[in-house]
């Protein structure tokens, strides 16, 4: 006698795990599935740091701090999400470690530590620049300046941080 065919139930539980990982993954690329903190307004959550960076010339260095908290907050949380359910679609510790330590590292780079910089520098050289003017329009235009440039800057910044983790982290750990 012999054994009847594998259903497609059996066939999916008898797959291995890294083909049943690579097929969700490529269901989630080609059904675009919505990432709510890269494609939402959840986004610009992690530019927090740079709403307090044009905000220096007025506030506290304490708030522009706190800024910075709540911008890594926002990391740590996408790191979170994605690693978790990672780990909850069966992958193993390492493939979990691997996403997380991806997530955590695109996101300080293109969320906080390269925006921050920017906006931090585009707001000092507009105060440099505007050093003769009323002492109003030192502290007030470079804040403008920085505030609308946050808009402008993320789209480079984010393929700049893609195109740096393909060509570094994530050719190393494939």
């Amino acid at each position: 006698m012999t054994d009847p065919e594998p259903t497609v139930e059996t066939k999916s539980t008898m797959q291995p795990l890294d083909e049943k990982l690579e097929e969700q993954m490529h269901k989630q690329l080609h059904t675009k599935e919505v990432d709510i903190y890269r494609d939402t307004f959840l986004r610009y959550m992690g530019y927090s740091n740079e709403v307090g960076e044009a905000f220096r010339p007025l506030l506290p260095k304490s708030i522009v701090a706190a800024s910075y908290g709540m911008a890594i907050g926002y990391v740590c949380t996408d790191t979170f999400d994605k690693a978790l359910r990672h780990q909850m679609a069966g992958g193993t510790d390492r493939q979990v470690a691997l996403v997380g330590a991806d997530v955590f590292t695109w996101q300080m780079f293109a969320s906080v530590i390269i925006p921050g910089l920017t906006i931090n520098r585009i707001t000092a050289v507009s105060k440099t620049l505007l050093k003769k003017s009323p002492s109003f329009v030192v502290k007030t235009l470079p804040t403008l300046i920085g505030l609308i440039s946050i808009p402008l800057i993320v789209h480079p910044i984010d393929s700049l941080v893609d195109r740096l983790m393909d060509a570094t982290y994530r050719k190393m750990v494939r």
